[in-house]
């Protein structure tokens, strides 16, 4: 008689593992790696200080671009798009850093796209733009330079994403409580 019970079932491997982006490329040290579920960054950076960082560096390293993902990225490491994700660790771990800064364009800001890179003077020049097709004069596009393509793109990326980023302001702005000198009742009388 044949059993109605299946044999065990086989033991499951996985073959996809999603390493941090700062362990890619290089060992940094005993740095602790914080895996959030969340999406937001897990410890927000000043977005000024990012790009004070991306205009004194020379070159793109794993180090600098983990910062910038760990700092403004809110898609990365990415749920649905796993593909993606799998990229950008890739090109991480290749040490492609133009690659990996038009991969996180592609996915942090579906909307943006790269209007303008030209080589001028010994600088690079990078504008990212939501509307390509308008002619320049009409269009807002974000505009960042540096001598090394990478972090040209990569400075334009942090200034979008800091152009983008949702404020933590309320919709109705505040009333201070008290009022300024300028404010201060004063009596006055008629003596007319």
């Amino acid at each position: 008689m044949e059993s109605l019970y299946l044999g065990l079932p086989p033991p499951l491997v996985f073959k996809w593992r999603s390493d941090h982006p700062r362990t890619c490329g290089r060992n940094l040290g005993s740095r602790q790696i914080e895996m959030n579920v969340m999406l937001l960054p897990s410890h927000p950076h000043d977005h000024g200080e990012l790009a004070d960082r991306l205009r004194h560096a020379d070159v793109a390293t794993a180090e600098l671009v983990a910062d910038i993902i760990d700092g403004v990225c809110r898609r990365f490491p990415s749920l649905g798009q796993r593909g993606k994700t799998a990229r950008v660790e890739h090109l991480i771990r290749s040490g492609a850093w133009t690659d990996v800064a038009l991969a996180l364009i592609e996915l942090e800001l579906p909307q943006w796209q790269i209007r303008r890179i030209a080589y001028d003077e010994g600088e690079w020049h990078c504008a990212l733009s939501r509307e390509r097709e308008l002619p320049d004069w009409l269009d807002q596009s974000v505009e960042a330079h540096h001598p090394d393509l990478a972090l040209a793109i990569l400075s334009a990326f942090v200034d979008v994403e800091r152009i983008a980023a949702p404020s933590s302001r309320t919709s109705v702005p505040a009333v201070p409580h008290q009022a300024g000198a300028p404010y201060e009742t004063v009596y006055c009388d008629n003596f007319g």
